[in-house]
């Protein structure tokens, strides 16, 4: 019977995270940068899957649209080397892009990704 009951908190305290995860997305993310397409089609439960620091760095490159690690390390007050690191880790994960615009290079949600559909 305790089992059950484990199970119904812990889906209940999932449905909180997505519900506060969408509010966060809604209330965060500037209309301007990001396609509408892209906040729609969000999976919430694939955001959910990747560990603590991968998901951290996809919701603030979320949030800024396209950016450097040095920016994503900016928000969430790591060194640019392992924000580099955790977004080179998401680009083999085939969840972010990996683009250069001269001597920069920037990140951004791939759009195929699973996070998007």
């Amino acid at each position: 019977m305790s089992e059950s009951i484990t199970l119904e908190k812990l889906y209940e305290k999932l449905q909180q995270i997505d519900d506060k995860l969408d509010r966060f997305l809604q209330e965060r993310t500037p209309s301007n940068i990001i396609d509408s397409n892209i906040l729609e089609s969000l999976d919430v439960m694939t955001l959910l899957s990747l560990p603590d620091h991968l998901r951290m760095s996809a919701s603030t490159l979320f949030e800024l649209g396209k950016a450097t690690a040095d920016e994503v390390s900016n928000v969430t007050s790591k060194e640019r080397a392992v924000e580099s690191n955790y977004l080179n880790q998401l680009v083999r994960m085939g969840h972010v892009e990996k683009f250069r615009e001269g001597r920069k290079v920037y990140f951004r949600i791939n759009e195929r990704s699973e996070i998007n559909k």
